[in-house]
C-alpha cells in the first residue's frame, strides 16, 4: 500500500509525471442516516478525544432535531452522480467509489471493494478544500489506516490538492453568494455585510497549517468575484474543552457585533464547507438564524458549492492535472496552487 504525498523539504511540491488511474475515491466525513445511528456515529467521531458528555448530548440533539439523519451522505451521492456525468461528457472513463471516515460506507470497506475490483492506482478527492490536520492530513492517515486494515495488494492512492483558490470553487461560491444577496430585503441589501464562515479549529492546530491564510484568501476572492465590498470571517462549530483556545470570532458573537454596529443586514456563507451538511444546517440555519431574528437583523444564509457545475468541473480539472505531464494548475490570488505532494511535517496537530 502507498498513498503518495510524503516528502522531505528537498523533494518537489508537485507530481509532474503523467499517470494512469483506475478509479477515483470520494472521501468524506460521513454522517448518520437514522436516529439509531446517531450515538454510534458520534462514538466514531469522538474516539480518542476528551469531550464533555454534555457536549456529546448537545451534538446528538442537533442530528435528532432533523430526524437523526445527516444530509451529508445524500449530498455526496448527488455530487458523485454529477461528476460521473461530467467525466463521461469529457471522455474520462473513471469509476467512482465512495468512502467515509466515520460512517457507512466506511473507508476500509470501500478500499476492500476497490482491491477486489482490481483497482491498482486511484485518485482521492477529499471533501475539504483547505489545509489543516482535520481537513487534509487526517484524510491521508485515514487512507493509510484503511489499507493497513484491508491488507496486501491494496491500491496506491494519490490525493488531489486542496482547492480553496481554484477558479471553479471561487466561481461556484460567488454564484451562491450572489443568490443569497438577492434574497435580502431591498432595504437591507445596500450596506449589508457578508460573513464568510468556516469550521473553527484549535489554535495549536491552526499554527501548524495554512488554514487561516487560505480562508482569508478564499474569502477575498469570492467577495471580489461577487462584487462585495463589506465582508469579514467568523467561525462556527467549535467543540472540545472551553479552556482550549480555538479560532475566533464565533458566528453568534459576530452577529451581535454587527447588530450593535448598525449593519442593515447580513449574508452568511460557509465557504469552509463544500455542502449543506449538519454543521451548516444546524449552526447557521437554526442557531444563527434564531440569533439574527432575536436581534432584528435581516439574515440570509448563502449556499455552498454543492453540485454547482463550476465545482463539479473543478474536480474533473483536478483529476486531469494528475493525468498529464507538467500540467497547468489553475489557481487565483497570490498564494498559487497548493502542493499535491505533502511534506512530512505538513498540517501537524500541534
Amino acid at each position: 500500500m502507498t498513498i503518495a504525498g510524503a516528502t522531505t523539504r528537498e523533494t518537489p511540491r508537485f507530481d509532474d509525471e503523467a499517470r494512469a488511474y483506475d478509479a477515483l475515491l470520494v472521501l468524506s466525513f460521513g454522517g448518520p442516516e437514522a436516529p439509531d445511528d446517531v450515538r454510534p456515529f458520534l462514538e466514531n467521531v469522538l474516539r480518542g478525544r476528551k469531550v464533555p458528555p454534555g457536549r456529546v448530548d448537545e451534538v446528538a440533539h442537533h442530528y435528532l432535531h432533523f430526524g437523526g439523519k445527516s444530509p451529508i451522505n445524500d449530498q455526496n451521492r448527488a455530487l458523485i452522480a454529477a461528476l460521473e456525468q461530467d467525466l463521461r461528457q469529457h471522455g474520462i472513463e473513471l469509476p467512482i467509489y465512495f468512502g467515509n471516515r466515520n460512517w457507512h460506507p466506511f473507508l476500509a470497506d470501500t478500499v476492500c471493494r476497490m482491491r477486489e475490483a482490481g483497482v491498482r492506482r486511484a485518485l482521492v478527492f477529499a471533501t475539504s478544500g483547505f489545509s489543516s490536520y482535520s481537513g487534509c492530513r487526517q484524510y491521508r492517515e485515514d487512507v493509510i489506516r484503511a489499507c493497513e486494515t484491508v491488507g496486501p495488494a491494496t491500491p496506491t492512492f494519490d490525493k488531489l490538492r486542496v482547492f480553496y483558490n481554484h477558479p471553479g470553487y471561487i466561481a461556484a461560491c460567488a454564484d451562491r453568494l450572489s443568490e443569497g444577496l438577492a434574497q435580502l430585503p431591498a432595504a437591507a441589501r445596500t450596506g449589508a455585510v457578508v460573513v464568510f464562515t468556516a469550521h473553527s479549529i484549535p489554535m495549536a492546530m491552526a499554527r501548524h497549517s495554512a488554514y487561516p491564510a487560505q480562508l482569508t484568501e478564499c474569502a477575498g476572492l469570492v467577495a471580489q468575484a461577487a462584487g462585495v465590498a463589506r465582508w469579514q470571517i467568523a467561525f462556527q462549530s467549535r467543540s472540545g474543552s472551553p479552556q482550549t483556545p480555538w479560532l475566533e470570532p464565533d458566528i453568534l458573537a459576530t452577529l451581535d457585533a454587527l447588530q450593535h454596529a448598525g449593519a442593515p443586514g447580513v449574508v452568511v456563507q460557509p465557504i469552509g464547507f463544500q455542502s449543506d451538511h449538519m454543521e451548516v444546517v444546524y449552526d447557521l440555519d437554526v442557531e444563527a438564524a434564531e440569533r439574527a431574528r432575536e436581534l432584528g437583523l435581516p439574515y440570509v444564509r448563502a449556499g455552498t458549492a454543492g453540485t454547482h457545475p463550476e465545482f463539479v468541473g473543478m474536480i474533473r480539472q483536478l483529476i486531469q492535472e494528475r493525468m498529464v505531464a507538467h500540467p497547468t494548475r489553475l489557481a487565483l490570488g497570490t498564494r498559487g496552487p497548493a502542493h499535491d505532494i505533502c511534506p512530512l511535517n505538513c498540517c501537524q496537530v500541534e
